[in-house]
């Protein structure tokens, strides 16, 4: 008997919540609904497109990325009552047919949060790494990379793909450049005309190899040859790497001295999270792009008492290779979001980009000691450890 009240005065609960949304006026009942569905299925714009408008036919049209939101949106409508057509449009767009693939065909391509040259870079995208393609406008696609962030690319900097393409460019052997940086050649000569310039992490179909060069193949058909000196067959490379502490600050620390820029993950520039990604990406990991959201994956080291900074505490529990994050807004917020992260070395040092990838210090009294950024610690987590993380993905 007591499980049937509960029944009933549920449903006598659901149908007073319905009705009175039925109530409000037609426009604030379908903004309800919008909220309602971003808050289950597209809290984070930066891997879900979720966006709602009316058309120029008095449509109600939804565009989106998640499928599981589309048909909750629609589900939710239609319970509703809402009069008003409805049309979702799930991505990718139908206008792009075959073509919803692709390969970036430049050393850095620069995603931004618009599609407009002069919209804020969001980040970047290396050659030969394929992304999903959802739409195209004012000759700007708007793709998805590997670690899930979504966001506008040049159509310059991309080379599309259908299935069956992107399938044999996945199957092809390949070479990725090891080295900070350096150029592809036309002949194999360093004197001669130079194809592109190419950058760490950059990944090209092996044509052929020589003694000094690889012959190689852009995305889009361009050929060229690549110094051996910087340069690894990719299964050799893949097959090479022994992931540790070492391995990743090894790489962080070739990036002493690369300047900061907003948005970016390459040697020619990178934000705070952004260098964490390198110094992952090169060592076999992909792992989230923003500092805010490799927060949240890894496994959670104590460093705190009292919501400070328990220097005790790190130096104890600490690892090397391990991730700190920082809130600037710390003092004036107790939910102030993360904005910074960096690699902790050891012994209370710890590397990061902040004006330029440099070396600092959570101990009072070092020379490079940090004072914002060691009162500004939240929280710390291990992403090298003797099993899978979820979030974090291997290479393949």
């Amino acid at each position: 008997m007591k499980r049937i009240t509960i029944l009933v005065l549920f449903a006598l609960g659901l149908c007073s919540r319905l009705n009175a949304q039925q109530n409000l006026p037609l426009e604030e009942r379908i903004v309800h609904l919008i909220e309602l569905t971003r808050s289950k299925y597209a809290l984070d714009k930066r891997t879900v497109v979720f966006e709602a408008y009316t058309d120029s036919l008095g449509r109600c049209v939804l565009e989106t990325s998640s499928n599981v939101a589309a048909a909750y949106f629609r589900e939710q409508y239609q319970t509703a009552n809402i009069n008003q057509p409805l049309f979702i449009n799930t991505l990718p767009d139908a206008a792009l047919q075959d073509t919803t693939f692709g390969v970036i065909n430049v050393s850095v391509g620069n995603m931004r949060t618009f599609p407009k040259n002069a919209a804020e870079m969001a980040s970047q995208a290396l050659l030969g790494w394929p992304v999903d393609v959802l739409r195209k406008k004012e000759g700007y696609y708007l793709v998805r990379t590997i670690d899930g962030y979504i966001s506008w690319l040049d159509e310059a900097a991309i080379s599309l793909k259908t299935k069956p393409e992107i399938d044999d460019w996945n199957r092809k052997e390949k070479v990725i450049v090891v080295g900070d940086y350096g150029h592809v050649y036309s002949d194999l000569d360093k004197r001669s005309l130079r194809v592109s310039d190419i950058v760490m992490g950059n990944i090209l179909v092996k044509e052929g190899e020589f003694k000094d060069f690889f012959k190689v193949i852009f995305p889009d058909g361009r050929r060229g040859y690549i110094d051996k000196a910087i340069a690894l067959d990719y299964e050799d490379w893949r097959h090479g790497l022994n992931p540790s502490a070492d391995a990743v600050l090894g790489i962080a620390k070739t990036m002493i001295g690369v300047p900061y820029l907003w948005g970016g993950t390459s040697i020619k520039g990178v934000d705070c999270s952004g260098f964490t990604k390198t110094a992952y990406l090169m060592n076999g990991f992909i792992i989230p792009r923003d500092a805010s959201q490799q927060v949240l994956v890894g496994e959670p080291i104590n460093i705190l008492t009292n919501d400070k900074l328990d220097l005790s505490k790190a130096l104890n529990n600490l690892k090397p290779g391990d991730l700190l994050f920082f809130a600037g807004g710390k003092h004036r917020s107790s939910n102030a979001k993360v904005t910074h992260v960096a690699l902790y070395i050891g012994d209370g040092s710890f590397i990061h980009a902040a004006g330029k990838v440099r070396i600092n210090s959570m101990v009072p009294g070092a020379s490079n000691y940090d004072d914002f950024e060691s009162r500004t610690v939240v929280a710390a987590r291990r992403y090298l450890a003797n099993r899978e993380i979820e979030g974090i993905k291997k290479v393949k």
